[in-house]
């Protein structure tokens, strides 16, 4: 793979050096480098050159840099879905990072695969960087970012990119990797089609088209949409959401009570009833186009112990016992009657592509509290195999009490990239990633709030090993 030019200086001096140079204070909002105070914020935008290119397996790739470029490349990988270039998460975010001096550049990875582009796409963005010299000047810097299957890419950045990159912000990661989000997903759909559609249970993996995808998504959804008529329909439902890391806090809703497991259920049903199966249904044809084949199996899998292990069994136990139902004999027959397999080749195609248990650079990862599509929970799988690696030190994950995938706001990404960027300049996390730091930076900037608060995620359901 490329390596891009570097600055023959280290990373943290010339980081160090670029800050002194702009006399930036440590208490501030602070970035590798600023724009001149004589220019403002608003005018960058209107004064950048834009780039395009195509690399050499036919992804496409883009890259801003304004008239002020303060030397620091932001590298965006973008999520699941059409592969066009894009670089960065939003335009409000785009206009503000040009707007404080920052290049971006993003890649579209390669458009001959599958949307799950995992073969590619860190080759691809790698690429970008190589290409961005050639066409716009040499980065003194890159930190790389990456939203939502972005951020699973980005995290293989953050792991290979010692050398090539200098931090990764992460944003509502898929860190967990492709193996896990195809387990647990099949998990909750193998539930509530033996309970709701059970004529659909061959039909849950070996995906034919993405029509097929979608037509069964259709009858998945609808079957979910009766079931919620009756009270075992609804305890049914609060299962299979167990098995699918299911948030319990929906658009327009506030937050339930740890205890109102009735309004969980029904928050839970709300981001079905909003199309969630559309989403991931399809989804797992284009991982299967990518792997070569379903990687994943339900036989063996034990349903009983994976409700125990579930943060939502007590929602669980409440609505089944309002039911009048047994939950271990609804999940003692889901353990029975498991007999799907997957392909090993495809499963070991998945895991090298789409796994990562490592990092070569320093990353804040930041994650909304109530994801629907990647669960924040998959912080958790990520943080244990950090540390299992021994690169704990390397890691900090942050989090913002909110509803929504990616839902973020300007100044919750901004700051947490100028939080990054302490740690790039001082080799220390110190209080850098605290919700009260990230808070207070994020406020400081006047742009459109924060929401940054104290959590810790459960146990992500459905991991395999």
């Amino acid at each position: 793979m490329p390596r891009p030019p570097r600055s023959p200086r280290s990373p943290r001096r010339a980081l160090a050096a670029l800050c002194a140079a702009t006399a930036l204070a440590l208490t501030a909002p602070l970035a590798l480098t600023a724009p001149a105070a004589a220019t403002p914020l608003a005018a960058a935008t209107t004064t950048s050159a834009h780039y395009s290119g195509t690399l050499p397996d036919g992804a496409t790739w883009i890259a801003d840099k304004p008239a002020r470029w303060n030397g620091v490349l932001l590298l965006f990988s973008h999520g699941f879905g059409a592969l066009t270039a894009a670089n960065a998460p939003s335009d409000a975010v785009r206009d503000r990072l040009l707007a404080e001096g920052y290049a971006l550049a993003g890649s579209s990875y390669d458009p001959n695969g599958s949307a799950w582009a995992l073969e590619s796409a860190e080759r691809d963005q790698f690429a970008t960087v190589t290409a961005f010299g050639g066409a716009a000047g040499r980065p003194a810097h890159v930190v790389s970012v990456g939203l939502s299957m972005g951020g699973l890419v980005n995290a293989q950045i953050a792991r290979d990119g010692a050398g090539r990159i200098d931090g990764a912000l992460n944003l509502c990661g898929l860190v967990a990797g492709g193996v896990d989000l195809e387990d647990y997903q099949l998990d909750a759909e193998y539930a509530l089609a033996w309970f709701f559609d059970r004529a659909d249970l061959p039909n849950l993996v070996d995906l034919p088209s993405s029509d097929a995808a979608s037509a069964l998504a259709q009858r998945l959804s609808a079957a979910v949409d009766a079931a919620q008529r009756t009270p075992a329909g609804r305890a049914r439902i609060v299962l299979a959401a167990a098995y699918l890391n299911q948030s319990a806090w929906a658009p327009g809703q506030a937050p339930p009570a740890p205890a109102d497991y009735a309004n969980q259920e029904y928050q839970q049903y709300q981001w079905l009833q909003q199309g969630l199966l559309y989403f991931i249904v399809p989804g797992r044809y284009a991982v299967e186009q990518s792997a070569g084949g379903n990687p994943s199996s339900t036989e063996g899998v034990d349903y009983t112990d994976l409700l125990d292990k579930s943060w939502h069994a007590d929602e669980v136990r409440a609505l089944y016992a309002a039911a009048g139902l047994d939950p271990r004999a609804d999940t003692a027959a889901l353990t029975a009657h498991a007999d799907i397999t997957g392909s090993a080749t495809a499963r070991a195609e998945l895991t090298a592509s789409s796994t990562v248990a490592s990092l070569g650079v320093p990353m804040l990862s930041l994650h909304t509290t109530s994801d629907q599509l990647v669960p924040v929970e998959q912080e958790n799988a990520y943080a244990a195999r950090i540390r299992a690696a021994g690169d704990n030190s390397l890691l900090r994950q942050a989090f913002v009490a909110r509803q929504g995938h990616c839902n973020f706001t300007t100044a919750e990404i901004v700051a947490g990239l100028h939080a990054l960027e302490q740690r790039l300049v001082t080799g220390t996390w110190s209080n850098a990633a605290t919700p009260e730091s990230l808070q207070a930076r994020a406020t400081a900037l006047g742009l459109d709030g924060a929401a940054f608060t104290a959590w810790k995620p459960s146990a992500l359901s459905g991991v395999r090993r």
